[in-house]
């Protein structure tokens, strides 16, 4: 419960992880400097008591995208497996129990939970934002659609869609804009699990079929393969290519400590082929992809793998809604469900939310973050408050992104993975100075929200504005007024600067062509 007292020093909007994980390094922050118990509240459109904690607890996203550090860096430098995470996201994967990959969605919602009452952070659960007040430029305060006003400081917005942000004036590009293609937009998953498949006997299942989609002389199997290539022979062959690897062998699944990774088509060919559907995520408007499935028990296995094609508009319209999965996509999940319930699956179960991957960006961020600034390394090192790695991830693709490219002269849009140091002013507002976004939303340009969506990545600048927030109202400031350094200094007092590894890739040079060019119209 909320106290009667409305005012508070920062107040967070949207439950998304790194949301929660700034609120708590505010609070704990303010604490280690006041020796008094923070005011500070968390508020979220979405029905906390269901789990907080976003798309990786009411979405169920369990298989977690973790930095990757080839293995040459990491002997070099001395790394973990994952490099070197921040300090609050190593602390709540440890509560939650995550081995490598896989997050228990129950257990994830119980660590966010007890990391928040501990700090002494507040919790309001199904708020709607009725109008935000700005005064002097800033938001002063957040009235509720019933008629509660809450007062505060600073604020951090947390939500896929830049919610608060956008209620408070914020402009906010929709889809991939910042390309010239607004209603381009990445597809949003319905993660569900099963249960009654072990990882064991999902591999001899698709073992079984990759060995009849390899084998021509399997006609019946063949048929399938054109069934679900929407009769297009070349397609076909594609997909029967994709069961072997380079010496013949099957390429089966990989089973991790935690995680499966699924390297053939052939559970998609086979879903397809008996829904009468061509796997073409843009024609069809769905897609049951490779899928990244994470082991939660020994026969219950969480599916990030089938993928809805929405547009710019569409993508908005659903983070708006909460991210609640709409009719067509629960009727198609009756079919996910019976499909693999005929593999023996005793139980299949959708998320209550979707997971959209990204929902435009917002403008006028105190210092934008492009693809190309993240190939050459991102901030400097003596800004620096972590290092992140991963590649510019657009899973479905980006519609429309190659023709534009090839008209503007430019052969490809594909770029080499960047290894970045992180910052905190690219989520900062400039014309809302005590107002920052910590989401996919944030102000990335270009391909850079591909890299920058990732909640690992936006942890770290989560933590960051979380001290920076309590810098600010230490000394009268704005969030917008606070510097990497201020917030680098604190880490280094705290013991929780981790290693910087940040470099510089050759290819940014040409991506920042690319971004430019494609911005322009």
């Amino acid at each position: 419960m909320v106290a009667d007292n409305r005012t508070y020093d920062v107040i967070g909007f949207g439950d998304e992880v790194p949301g929660v994980l700034a609120m708590v390094a505010a609070a704990r922050e303010y604490r280690r400097r006041t020796q008094k118990p923070p005011r500070m509240l968390l508020m979220s459109k979405s029905n906390m008591q269901q789990g907080i904690g976003g798309h990786l607890v009411r979405g169920c996203l369990a298989y977690l995208d973790r930095s990757q550090i080839s293995p040459q860096q990491r002997q070099s430098l001395g790394l973990d497996t994952f490099g070197a995470p921040p300090a609050i996201y190593k602390e709540f994967l440890q509560k939650a129990g995550v081995k490598q990959i896989a997050l228990d969605p129950q257990k994830a919602a119980a660590a966010l939970g007890e990391m928040l009452k501990t700090a002494g952070v507040a919790t309001l659960s199904n708020i709607e934002i009725s109008s935000v007040q700005i005064e002097n430029g800033k938001i002063s305060s957040i009235k509720t659609a019933k008629g509660e006003t809450y007062s505060g400081k600073q604020f951090i917005d947390a939500t896929v869609n830049a919610e608060l942000a956008q209620a408070a004036q914020v402009k906010k590009l929709t889809g991939f804009e910042t390309f010239g293609l607004p209603e381009s937009e990445l597809p949003v998953t319905l993660v569900f699990e099963t249960k009654g498949i072990s990882p064991q006997k999902l591999k001899d299942i698709e073992l079984g079929y990759i060995k009849r989609f390899a084998n021509r002389a399997d006609t019946a199997a063949q048929e399938l393969l054109l069934k679900a290539a929407g009769q297009e022979a070349g397609r076909a062959e594609i997909f029967q290519k994709d069961m072997l690897d380079a010496k013949g062998n099957p390429k089966s699944l990989w089973i991790g400590a935690d995680f499966i990774d699924v390297r053939a088509a052939a559970l998609s060919v086979a879903y397809h082929s008996w829904r009468g559907q061509k796997i073409a995520l843009h024609e069809a408007g769905l897609i049951l992809d490779k899928g990244n499935i994470a082991i939660l028990g020994s026969d219950r296995l969480s599916w990030n793998a089938l993928l809805f094609n929405v547009t710019g508009a569409e993508a908005e319209k659903l983070a708006k809604n909460g991210g609640k999965p709409t009719p067509e996509m629960l009727a198609e999940m009756s079919f996910i469900e019976k499909w693999f319930k005929s593999l023996g699956a005793t139980a299949v179960t959708p998320a209550a939310e979707l997971y959209i991957r990204h929902a435009g960006n917002i403008t006028g961020v105190v210092e934008p973050l492009s693809g190309a600034k993240m190939l050459i390394g991102g901030v400097s090192e003596a800004e620096a408050l972590g290092t992140f790695s991963y590649h510019f991830d657009v899973r479905g693709g980006i519609p429309g992104i190659g023709e534009r490219a090839r008209s503007k002269g430019f052969p490809s849009v594909s770029f080499h993975q960047p290894t970045f140091n992180i910052g905190i002013r690219h989520a900062i507002i400039k014309s809302v100075p005590n107002l920052a976004v910590v989401s996919p939303a944030s102000g990335f340009e270009g391909l850079a929200s591909a890299a920058g969506r990732i909640v690992e990545f936006n942890s770290a600048v989560g933590q960051g504005l979380g001290i920076a927030a309590v810098i600010a109202i230490q000394t009268n400031r704005n969030l917008a007024d606070i510097s990497n350094q201020e917030v680098r200094q604190v880490l280094r007092e705290t013991g929780k600067l981790p290693p910087i590894f940040g470099r510089s890739g050759e290819q940014a040079t040409l991506l920042a062509q690319v971004e430019t060019s494609l911005a322009q119209g």
